[in-house]
């Protein structure tokens, strides 16, 4: 994958697919993965 392409996704997300974690309630992650209809950070998947 060429290094223009990555993290391409996150540029379209609200706050570039930053926020706090609903789970542990850490600010700044990014939250990726889905569990459930809500999405959580890397730690909490």
């Amino acid at each position: 994958m060429a290094k223009s392409h990555r993290g391409k996704v996150l540029r379209r997300l609200p706050s570039r697919g930053r926020g706090i974690c609903p789970d542990c309630g850490r600010t700044g992650v990014k939250l990726l993965y889905s569990q459930g209809d809500v999405k959580v950070c890397k730690h909490c998947r």
